[in-house]
């Protein structure tokens, strides 16, 4: 004759068995978030006190942009810390007078995916490490670089005064090219390319992520 308290005791121990298992399949991906919420403040820190060096590469490409495409309207480009002044032949004033015009651009706003995508690729934790970082790095520069030169033609051939948006010879079909591309580079890019880097370059992660739950049933 079986005693009543036995199988109460079994029902008792399956049950925490089932919760247990459960739990360990929401862990993971509970564990990322946590780990690229801590990783994130220390990369944004460190993103903007070695920018200037990292955006370099992408200083570069507006360098070289500007010197085969817009050789008419800029004279020079400078840089200071993370803005680059952008030294044109426009005249802000009549065209007898005044200096030439200076447009600045901060490469920050254009460039913050970059310490988003280093605190996701730290928290999954996939080797090799530098792999993922070199690939996210380098694909992300041009369109760094195209955040800030559509920056730049923005300014110069939208926002300006008229007698400055005479000056640079954009037509309407063509301003409204750079009001895309410009609102494309500044509101879009900066967040989907570093995601969209991160997804290519981390799918064994995500596979093993995605098989967590399967393997907690």
């Amino acid at each position: 004759m079986r005693r009543p308290g036995r199988r109460r005791r079994r029902l008792l121990r399956s049950f925490p068995a089932d919760v247990a298992g459960a739990r360990p399949a929401r862990r993971p991906l509970f564990r990322f978030i946590l780990v690229t919420l801590a990783w994130l403040p220390v990369m944004f820190a460190l993103w903007y006190v070695l920018a200037p060096a990292l955006l370099l590469p992408a200083e570069l490409i507006v360098h070289a942009v500007a010197a085969a495409f817009l050789g008419e309207l800029v004279r020079s480009i400078e840089t200071h810390a993370s803005v680059v002044s952008f030294v044109t032949t426009l005249r802000p004033g009549q065209a007898q007078a005044g200096g030439d015009l200076v447009v600045d651009v901060n490469m920050l706003l254009y460039a913050f995916g970059l310490p988003l995508f280093v605190a996701l690729t730290l928290a999954a934790r996939q080797r090799p490490l530098w792999r993922p970082l070199l690939i996210g790095y380098v694909a992300m520069l041009p369109f760094i670089a195209w955040g800030v030169l559509a920056d730049f033609l923005k300014n110069v051939a939208i926002t300006a005064p008229p007698l400055v948006v005479s000056q640079t010879g954009f037509g309407p079909r063509a301003r409204d090219m750079i009001a895309f591309a410009y609102q494309f580079g500044s509101l879009i890019l900066p967040a989907v390319v570093p995601a969209v880097a991160w997804v290519l370059t981390h799918r064994p992660f995500l596979e093993r992520l995605r098989a967590a739950p399967a393997q907690g049933d």
